[in-house]
C-alpha cells in the first residue's frame, strides 16, 4: 500500500474507481468518461442540505461517514472558513489550504476576494495528499461559479503530475488569480514554504484519530512561521488537544462559528485582536488543567499516525496526577463547584487529592481557577483564553509542589 492510500480517507471503492478511471482516460482519450462517471457512481457521493455533493469516507470504526457536514458541504467552507477571516482585500492575499480535498475551501476563498477585492490578487497554495480526492473534486457538479476555477487548477496539476489527460475544463483563471497545487505530505509541503506568508491558513483533516499528524505542535510551530503577524487559522474542531498545541506555540486562541455541530470550531491568531469570541469556560478549564489537554507530539514532522497517538496516550499517562488533573469524569470542571451526588463528589475529589487539592471548593481549587473569576467580563474587553490558561497551568503546578 502507498503512502496516498494509507493516508487518504475517501471510500476505498472510490479511490479505487477514481484510479481506474483516469487509467483509461490515459489509455482511450475518451472524454466521455469523467462525463459519465458521477451519474454512474452516484452512491459514493451524498447530496447535502444546500445543493453540494460530499463523498463517503473510508470505514472507521466500522462506521463510514461523509467528507462534509450534511447540513451543506460548501456552506461549511463559507461559515467555517470564509467569515471568521479579516482580510484587507485592498492588499494582496495569501491562503495556504491544507487538506485540500474537493476544493471547496478555497472555490469559497475564490468566491469571497472575487466579489470585494478590486486592483489586488489573490494567491493560495492547495495542499492534499491524495490525487484521487483532488481527482473526485472534477467529478462532482461544482456548487458554485468559482468551483470551475478551482477544478482548472485541479485539472492542470494532475495533467502535470501524469495522472489525467485530457484537458476538459474550459474555465480560464483569472489573471490577478494564482493557485499552485501541491500532492504531497502537508508536513513535508510546509517546511518549504516561505517565513511570515500568509494571511490565512485552512485546516480540514477528516479527524484527529485519522491524521494527529497533521494538528500536532510540531506541525503548528510550522504555521506559526509561515503566518503572518495579523495572519488566522481556521479549523472546524474544538479539541482540546488541537488548542492546547496553538498555545504552545505562541497562539492566541478563539471560538469558530458552529455551523453542522454542537461545538465551535477553533481560530488562531498571533494577534489576539484578530479573534472575537473566546473559547467557552470550561473548554479553557480542561486545556489547562486536565491530561486531555495534551496535544499531539510529532518530533521530525516524520511520524506515523500511530506512533504520534500511542506517544500521546503515553503522555496522558504520565502527567495524570503529576502535572495534569485526572480527565476522568471531566474532573477539573467541578473545581469551586458545591457538588450534590455524593458518589460523583467522591470520585471527583479523590482525583483532585492526588494534585494537592483537598477539595472541589477548597482554597486552593479557587486559587486555580482564580483566572477564570472575571470570564464574562474579561470577554467585553478583549480575547484573552490563551493568558487564562496559562495562569491556570502555573497556579496548578504552584498547588501541586506546595508553593
Amino acid at each position: 500500500m502507498s503512502y496516498e492510500e494509507s493516508a487518504t480517507v475517501i471510500n476505498e471503492t472510490i479511490f479505487d474507481l477514481v484510479n481506474e478511471l483516469f487509467d483509461k482516460e490515459k489509455e482511450t482519450s475518451d472524454e466521455s468518461l469523467r462525463e459519465n462517471f458521477f451519474n454512474e457512481n452516484k452512491e459514493f457521493f451524498v447530496l447535502t442540505d444546500d445543493g453540494s455533493y460530499s463523498i463517503k469516507s473510508k470505514e472507521i470504526n466500522h462506521k463510514i461517514e461523509t467528507l462534509h457536514t450534511s447540513t451543506g458541504a460548501i456552506s461549511e467552507s463559507f461559515e467555517k472558513f470564509i467569515k471568521p477571516l479579516k482580510l484587507n482585500y485592498s492588499e494582496d492575499i495569501a491562503i495556504l489550504d491544507i487538506c485540500a480535498g474537493l476544493g471547496y475551501n478555497t472555490s469559497a476563498a475564490l468566491a469571497d476576494f472575487i466579489k470585494n477585492s478590486k486592483d489586488s490578487n489573490l494567491h493560495v497554495d492547495m495542499v492534499e495528499i491524495s490525487k484521487a480526492t483532488l481527482a473526485c473534486g472534477l467529478l462532482v457538479p461544482s456548487p458554485i461559479p468559482e468551483h470551475d476555477i478551482t477544478k482548472k487548477a485541479i485539472e492542470d496539476e494532475l495533467i502535470k503530475q501524469d495522472y489525467a489527460t485530457l484537458s476538459l475544463e474550459k474555465c480560464e483563471i483569472p489573471e490577478n488569480i494564482d493557485i499552485a497545487l501541491y500532492i504531497d505530505d502537508a508536513r513535508q509541503t510546509i517546511q518549504s514554504l516561505e517565513d511570515n506568508y500568509y494571511d490565512a491558513i485552512f485546516l480540514d483533516p477528516f479527524s484527529q484519530n485519522m491524521a494527529p499528524e497533521l494538528f500536532s505542535t510540531d506541525f503548528f510551530k510550522e504555521f506559526r512561521r509561515v503566518i503572518k503577524n495579523d495572519g488566522i487559522v481556521c479549523t472546524y474542531t474544538s479539541s482540546a488537544p488541537v488548542r492546547a498545541a496553538f498555545i504552545e506555540n505562541n497562539f492566541h486562541i478563539g471560538q469558530g462559528p458552529i455551523f453542522g455541530r454542537k461545538q465551535g470550531g477553533t481560530l488562531a491568531s498571533p494577534n489576539p485582536l484578530m479573534l472575537k469570541k473566546s473559547l467557552p469556560k470550561n473548554d479553557e478549564i480542561r486545556i489547562a488543567l486536565s491530561d486531555v489537554g495534551i496535544p499531539f507530539r510529532d518530533p521530525g514532522l516524520n511520524n506515523s499516525s500511530e506512533y504520534i497517538l500511542e506517544s500521546r496516550t503515553e503522555e496522558r499517562h504520565e502527567a495524570r496526577h503529576n502535572t495534569k488533573i485526572s480527565s476522568a469524569v471531566k474532573t477539573p470542571i467541578f473545581l469551586t463547584q458545591e457538588m450534590e451526588d455524593e458518589k460523583l463528589k467522591r470520585r471527583v475529589e479523590r482525583n483532585l487529592a492526588k494534585m494537592n487539592i483537598p477539595s472541589t471548593t477548597s482554597k486552593e481549587a479557587f486559587y486555580i481557577l482564580e483566572p477564570e473569576n472575571n470570564y464574562l467580563e474579561a470577554q467585553e474587553v478583549d480575547n484573552n483564553s490563551r493568558s487564562r490558561i496559562l495562569q491556570m497551568i502555573d497556579n496548578l503546578k504552584e498547588v501541586k509542589e506546595n508553593k
